[in-house]
Parts: structure tokens; C-alpha cells; sequence
């Protein structure tokens, strides 16, 4: 594996010269030229992929993404599936991956290795992300003002849009996926499930609300007060969990002043402080397989590690995941011994940034370290191979994604996370029996206060 692995290495290449191989952020870093930035909308997508597909045609031109639903999609519904008529144009198995490590991840490698029913259907690219018109306006703009700042902890110059459409190091990429727009009000089901070796599980049903500061019009990064978003989780079953409700207060930059998290316990009827709601203690009701930094993919802090951009890489990755999605598929349709099915997944080649986060001396993490895949098209990290202490490949993680064209954006249906050790794994985000997922939610901060949790979370 670490064979292969080193193989993937080689076969990395870079967009450009400015990023160059092994490239570390550092503090401040100087936004890109007005000349670098003219290429967006042009030979880039207003949000920084190459618009041009690749030299055989197998990843072809972006053509602006999904810009309306399909027939018959009234909002509210679960999404119907825009690509229903595609075939696979392959299938990799556990018998001939081999033969396609070169646009595989090492966790994936792995999947195969310990899984002879895993396998991953490959679909032709349908380059579907796509955001509001306002979001590529203020993410061409931010390109020439956004700065990293405070050792990559902060940003500053930057509105609503992505704010490094033409990321020069690790930082650049990551703080684009945590500031890309999904939309400003969400209230969702991310019910999650952890399976036994054996394919047993229980599935929690959690509540969610979400308030994005950054992404309401007119909001600037100085403007939010380092507020980032506010988070409300409420566990509505299985009954010896429910009524607990966790509040989050998500700082920008969280060294300035990190997030401050509050839980209500229904048990104890008391509304108390959360310090350890971050970094990798264990995410809510996850069985130990999920850290809180898990949290959509990657959340919070980058204190603890060293971040270094590798450069992009064409691979296979989750993308357009309708099946997974779809009202018309049962939780036990989706949830399998030792993986999640594969026949109701869709991969799809595309061109990932891929960042390498290692372990500061003195610092603690149970993952010292990460390495995470992250879309091109809609700064959505899609996979991440998570390493143990020992240097061994630990867990893997993939995002499973969908454009919500009501939105629109591009962002994870479901979470998967594999725990190669323990052949056990976690799936969130299983909606499928439920509402569907509400962005045009209107709250207001004044909800997301401590002195609410007591009401909210009374059974």
C-alpha cells in the first residue's frame, strides 16, 4: 500500500508554476493579480477550475453546471436524478483496481484490499456544481482582496463567495471549502448510523439548523464579528438520547477567539459549557468514528497541523450521487456489511486539489495525519485518508455529493467513514425517509443563544 501510495505521489501535477510541488502556507499571503484574476469566467470558472476538459476528453469542459432542475422538480422534493439514463462506462473491482491506482486514493486502494464486495461504478463526468450568480460575482472579486492571515487561522478581504479562487497554498484550498456557500439559512435532517463488523446498527435521528453570517448579501468578513456560522443539533431518537442538544457559536478565526459550544442534557436539565466540542473528541452519538473536526468533511481549527497543497490530480471520486439520495431509497437499501452498497454509488472522474496535513511537534491528535481530495468545481472535499499514530492508513472518508439546484450549490447528500481496523463504519447525513434538506430557512441569531437550549431540548 505505502508502495502505491508513493506511485499516486509521482503522478501528482500541479495547475502552475506560482503553486509548484509541496507548496506550505506561511502567515499573510498576498492576494492574486489582477491579471491572474482576469482568467476567471474565462479559461477559469468564475470559482477557479480549468473550464477546459482534460487531453482525452474523459473530463469534459465545464458548461456552467447544473443551471435549472429537471422537469417536474418542485421545490421541496427530493432531487430527481438530472444523469437517470447514464451507464457506467466501467466498473472497478477488487480483482482489477490495480490497474487503476493511478486515479485512485490510498483509501480507496484499501477499501479493495480488505473488501472483495466493494467495488465502484464509473459513470461518465457530468461536471454539475454550480452557484448563484451573486457568489461567482463576489468570488472574482475577493480573488484580488482575500488574504490569509494569523499563521492561516484567519482570512480578511473577503465577501460572500469563495474567497481564493486561485488558491496559492493548502490554506487557500481548505478555507474555500469552509466558506463555500450554502446558502445562509439550512434546517435539515443529518440522521447517522454506525454499523457493527457484523452490519448491525442503530440510526440516530438528529435535528439541524445552521445560520451562515458569511453568506447573507451585503456581508463582509469584517463585518460578522468573527462569527462564522451558528449551529443548533438536537437528538430526537433513539429515546435514551433524545432531548440532548448541542449549540455551537463557529468562530472564523478561531484562535482570535475559539468556537464556544454549549450542550443541554436532559438528564440533568442544565444547560452547560462544551469546551470539548472540537479537534477530535468524539463527534455526537458517532461511536467513536467520527471526530468533531469530521464535521463536513473538515471544520474548525488548523492550529495543530502543518498544511501543504501537493497539487491536483485527476481521480475517481463520488459525484452526482442521486441514487444515494433518492426518497425512493431505504436506509437498509444503503447501509451494507463492511461498506455502504456500491450499486447505489456513482464515481466520476474529476480533477482534485490535493493537500497533505501533518502533525505539529507538541501538538495532539488522534489523526497526525490527513490527507483530503477537494473538487475543482465546487470546493467540496470529497475523500480524505486519515492515518494513526503508527503511520497506518486508519480510516476512510468519502462525501457522496449532489447539486441542490434549488440553491443552487454543490455539497455532501451523505458522510461516509470507514474504520479500516475495525471493519466498522459511520454513514450521516440519511435523509431519505425525511423532509429534504430546507435552504430557505429564516432564523435569526437571537435563536442561537444558551438561554434557549433549555426550552428546545425539554422532552
Amino acid at each position: 500500500m505505502l508502495k502505491e501510495a508513493g506511485m499516486q505521489a509521482r503522478n501528482l501535477w500541479c495547475l502552475s508554476v506560482a503553486i509548484g510541488l509541496a507548496v506550505s502556507a506561511g502567515a499573510a499571503e498576498a492576494a492574486v493579480s489582477a491579471a491572474e484574476a482576469a482568467k476567471l469566467g474565462k479559461e477559469l470558472t468564475p470559482v477557479g477550475a480549468e473550464k477546459a476538459g482534460n487531453a482525452d476528453g474523459s473530463i469534459p469542459a465545464w458548461e456552467g453546471g447544473i443551471t435549472k432542475p429537471p422537469a417536474g422538480y418542485k421545490k421541496g422534493d427530493h432531487h430527481p436524478d438530472p444523469y437517470a439514463a447514464d451507464k457506467p462506462v466501467n466498473t472497478i473491482t477488487a480483482q482489477n483496481y490495480k490497474q487503476f491506482a493511478a486515479k485512485l486514493s490510498a483509501g480507496q486502494q484499501a477499501m479493495f484490499a480488505k473488501y472483495p464486495s466493494y467495488k465502484m461504478p464509473v459513470y461518465p463526468t457530468r461536471r454539475s456544481a454550480s452557484f448563484p450568480q451573486r457568489i461567482y460575482d463576489y468570488t472574482i472579486k475577493n480573488a484580488t482582496t482575500a488574504k490569509v492571515i494569523a499563521d492561516g487561522d484567519g482570512v480578511e478581504g473577503a465577501a460572500e463567495g469563495m474567497p481564493f479562487p486561485i488558491p496559492q497554498n493548502a490554506y487557500e484550498v481548505m478555507w474555500n471549502h469552509k466558506l463555500k456557500y450554502k446558502g445562509v439559512g439550512i434546517a435539515r435532517w443529518n440522521n447517522q448510523a454506525a454499523l457493527t463488523a457484523s452490519g448491525d446498527f442503530n440510526m440516530v435521528r438528529l435535528r439541524e439548523e445552521i445560520l451562515g453570517l458569511y453568506y447573507k448579501p451585503g456581508s463582509t468578513i469584517e463585518s460578522i464579528n468573527n462569527i462564522l456560522f451558528y449551529f443548533f443539533q438536537s437528538v430526537e431518537s433513539p429515546p435514551r438520547l433524545a432531548g440532548q442538544v448541542l449549540l455551537v457559536h463557529e468562530s472564523l478565526n478561531q484562535i482570535a477567539q475559539p468556537r464556544q459550544a454549549w450542550i443541554y442534557n436532559p438528564g440533568q436539565r442544565r444547560v452547560r459549557r462544551a469546551p470539548n466540542v472540537a479537534y477530535d473528541n468524539p463527534g455526537t452519538a458517532a461511536d467513536g468514528l467520527r471526530t468533531n473536526d469530521m464535521a463536513d468533511m473538515f471544520n474548525g481549527a488548523f492550529d495543530r497541523f502543518e498544511w501543504k497543497l501537493v497539487g491536483k490530480k485527476e481521480m475517481y471520486v463520488p459525484y452526482n450521487s442521486y441514487k444515494l439520495h433518492s426518497k425512493d431509497t431505504k436506509t437498509d437499501d444503503i447501509l451494507k456489511q463492511g461498506h455502504v452498497n456500491p450499486d447505489l454509488q456513482r464515481y466520476e472522474l474529476h480533477r482534485m486539489w490535493v493537500v497533505e496535513a501533518t502533525l505539529k511537534p507538541g501538538k495532539r491528535h488522534i489523526n497526525p495525519r490527513r490527507t483530503f481530495y477537494v473538487d475543482e468545481d465546487g470546493w467540496q472535499i470529497l475523500m480524505i485518508d486519515h492515518y494513526d499514530g503508527q503511520g497506518r492508513l486508519w480510516r476512510v472518508s468519502e462525501a457522496p455529493s449532489i447539486n441542490y439546484y434549488e440553491v443552487p450549490t454543490f455539497w455532501a447528500t451523505l458522510e461516509i467513514h470507514n474504520d479500516l481496523q475495525s471493519g466498522r463504519y459511520l454513514v450521516s447525513g440519511l435523509d431519505n425517509q425525511e423532509d429534504i434538506t430546507d435552504f430557505s430557512y429564516d432564523s435569526d441569531p437571537a435563536n442561537f443563544s444558551p438561554q434557549s437550549l433549555r426550552i428546545t431540548g425539554v422532552r
